[in-house]
């Protein structure tokens, strides 16, 4: 990794900032010393399975339950008819929390067990038993007579007249006020522009279903001490998951504690209360015993949310000199049979154009749900609108880099300022880097034999806003810090970096603060790990809490004895009218064989600019994992169904082709440092951008590889096999 400081104001080196540092958790980590939620081990636990649905779309008769509940060693059962729990935040549409804000009733609540069972993998049933041997014999004993329906697994299919209805009101998902409409943003008068345009150009791209595939499957512990609900599960939000917790079983928050000390990744399916957790803790109530949920890697890949597949229609309207007059983005999303987050499209904020027009319908489909996964929104939209540009800058025979320049926004929605602007730099240094000019072939496909080499660009901003968050610290008389705060460690290394900024501020080294995280009953509120958001807001909260002390022990000298002081600060600082993004550019080459099909991605480069570093290890790390997640996406990963039967047929790493280590090329990660006086220290937004440009880029170095554009991902070996084909 290499590091540039940019256009902005002179970086100032820090003491403990900017140093490449091992997490404080590693050791227990590698030693298999830090506690995992499967690893919690309670008195008296009993062990618990769920029955999922066999079908894509049934309604269920009957469930007797009588053979599994006269199982010696069987403690509790729960099904739709003893458990009518709402899971909030399964479902926008419907959540319970949105009817009761907006004061509109819906059909389409989200239950923890729900009649109809609408996707393959659904639960049905839940057992706890003193095994788990004896609770999978007791699932095998349940009986459900299940009224088979018609479904649908293609999102646009599911939109035509004659498609199964998943739910009475149509196949169209509303959003969180129960609207059933497209999600729509213009700008301008695109009409009228596309028909006053010089060139207009019109393609359809699409993306699958990928699923987030983190390492650690879906676990819970749930015990009740009377009324009071412990839950230890793998969430990046605890309090987030708390107040769901609370809200969906209908107790106080004060009577939901959520543990997680170590967890095995997120991704953004994680940051909220889940299923799993609301099942765990019926059954727990019903056994009067604390109760362990393990999910198995089929059923995590099934039961629980991936990125949402799309299909993105764009017609692109450019003058005679190539500069953009008009974008049209028609495009509809797969949400699966319940819609858990909006479906929208990133990419057009890129560009520098008058006429805008977006119209995404998020469509209902007997699919696995759709919801976060790292950059929620944005790995498909730019896969969609940067494969369309590069495209466009090849039809006008201009370099993408010259086209990207010329055409893009300088100014966030082109009317507010940033507080810094660093992505003209970070295209320029990733092509001098890169060496773009020699990588890149003038006239795409243009290699001898069948072995042909390509390169691609991309480029991306992600938010990077400020918002409210907490921290405490405590000081004791032997002069002695304990940081709180409401964190995880979902993979990005939270735990330290809040560790790092105590110590900046404090300016003491970091083995002098004690960092206590992850336990609602310890800690205070965080925004949770999710949207890039923790190091900006809760590291802010941080510096707050030291100044704070600082004040304190100003005023009263330094403790002794048995004397603590406590410091907290719950800051929410806004941007004084500006917009906070984050910047990059991908960079890559590829080599293909048009004899096989098989693509390799030889060089990768990346520049970033995520403000100043925290840990520059730690970055690294984001950056380049992020990237091989955006190949995999890009090559491999898709949750492919039978489209006769309704069933999943690539659940599972192996099945679906998740990126590993032995796919990683040569990333080379370069970050340029600006302080925009924002976040603490200058830190920005670095965990999901790294994610947001590979697809696109791995895209785009294929078209100047083999002269064909491929516009559906995965890029598999068949899909160019036969596009190479169709062109001959």
């Amino acid at each position: 990794m290499s590091q540039s400081n940019g256009s902005g104001p002179a970086m100032t080196p820090l003491k403990t900032l900017g140093h490449p540092t091992p997490r404080i958790d590693a050791v227990e980590r590698v030693t298999g010393k830090g506690r995992y939620t499967r690893d919690v081990v309670l008195p008296g636990l009993l062990f618990a399975r769920i029955l999922r649905s066999p079908h894509p779309h049934a309604r269920i008769r009957s469930i007797d339950v009588s053979k599994a509940k006269a199982l010696p060693g069987v403690r509790a059962i729960v099904t739709h008819e003893n458990c009518r729990v709402v899971w909030g935040a399964g479902s926008i549409a419907g959540g319970q929390q949105y009817n009761d804000a907006v004061k509109k009733t819906t059909t389409q609540r989200r239950y923890v067990f729900n009649n109809p069972v609408r996707f393959v993998g659904e639960p049905v049933a839940a057992v706890a038993a003193v095994d788990r041997h004896v609770a999978e014999e007791a699932l095998a004993l349940i009986a459900v007579d299940y009224e088979v329906l018609p479904f649908v697994i293609d999102m646009n299919e599911a939109l035509t007249p004659a498609a199964p209805k998943i739910w009475p009101e149509g196949n169209v998902s509303p959003n969180a006020r129960n609207e059933t409409q497209p999600i729509t943003a213009t700008r301008g008068n695109v009409a009228e522009a596309l028909k006053t345009s010089a060139r207009v150009f019109e393609d359809r791209y699409t993306t699958a279903f990928v699923h987030n595939a983190q390492m650690e499957p879906r676990a819970c512990v749930a015990h009740w001490e009377g009324d009071k609900l412990t839950v230890y599960t793998p969430t990046g939000g605890i309090v987030n998951c708390r107040h769901d917790m609370a809200r969906d079983l209908g107790i106080p928050e004060d009577k939901v504690r959520v543990v997680v000390e170590y967890m095995g990744g997120n991704f953004g399916n994680k940051n909220q209360n889940q299923d799993a957790d609301l099942i765990t803790a019926a059954l727990a109530r019903e056994a009067g015993a604390p109760v362990k949920l393990e999910y198995s890697r089929k059923e995590d890949f099934i039961g629980v949310h991936g990125r949402w597949p799309t299909t993105q229609h764009y017609t692109v309207g450019t003058a005679a000199d190539g500069t953009l007059t008009a974008i049209r983005l028609r495009g509809v999303s797969g949400m699966g049979p319940y819609r858990k987050n909006s479906g929208t499209m990133a990419g057009m904020e890129l560009y520098k154009v008058a006429n805008t027009d977006l119209s995404i319908t998020p469509a209902y489909t007997n699919r696995t749900v759709s919801a976060n996964f790292r950059g929620p929104e944005y790995p498909q939209g730019f896969f969609g609108i940067q494969s369309m540009m590069d495209d466009v800058a090849n039809q006008l025979q201009v370099d993408p880099v010259a086209f990207a320049l010329a055409n893009m926004s300088r100014m966030s929605r082109d009317e507010t300022p940033y507080t810094i602007y660093t992505l003209d730099e970070c295209i320029r240094r990733g092509a001098e880097l890169f060496n773009w000019k020699a990588r890149r072939r003038t006239t795409a496909g243009s290699d001898p034999g069948p072995i042909k080499r390509g390169a691609g660009m991309t480029y991306m901003l992600f938010r990077s806003g400020l918002g409210l968050s907490s921290a405490v610290l405590r000081l004791n008389g032997k002069g002695e810090y304990t940081l709180y705060v409401g964190v995880t460690d979902v993979g990005a290394g939270a735990k330290t970096t809040m560790g790092l900024i105590a110590a900046e501020a404090l300016n003491i080294p970091l083995a002098k603060v004690n960092v206590v995280w992850g336990d609602t009953d310890r800690c205070p509120y965080s925004v949770g790990e999710s949207g890039s958001r923790t190091t900006i807001m809760t590291g802010t909260a941080v510096v707050e809490a030291v100044r704070d002390m600082q004040k304190q022990v100003a005023d009263k000298g330094m403790p002794i004895g048995d004397q603590i002081y406590i410091a907290s600060a719950s800051p929410s600082p806004r941007l004084d009218g500006k917009v906070r993004a984050a910047f990059g550019a991908h960079f890559c080459e590829v080599e293909v064989d048009t004899e096989l099909g098989d693509v390799r991605v030889t060089k990768y480069t990346t520049v970033h600019d995520s403000g100043r570093l925290m840990n520059p290890l730690s970055a690294k790390g984001q950056i380049a994992g992020a990237v091989i997640q955006g190949i995999g996406m890009a090559l491999h990963e898709d949750m492919v169904y039978d489209r006769r039967t309704g069933q999943p047929l690539t659940a599972g790493y192996y099945s679906a082709r998740v990126a590993t280590h032995l796919d990683a090329p040569d990333i080379e990660v370069t970050f340029i440092e600006n302080d925009d006086g924002y976040g603490p220290f200058g830190a920005k937004s670095i965990g999901e951008a790294g994610i947001i440009l590979a697809p696109a880029c791995v895209g785009n170095a294929i078209y100047n590889a083999i002269g064909t554009r491929m516009k559906d991902t995965p890029i598999t070996r068949a899909r160019i096999i036969n596009a190479l084909g169709a062109r001959a």
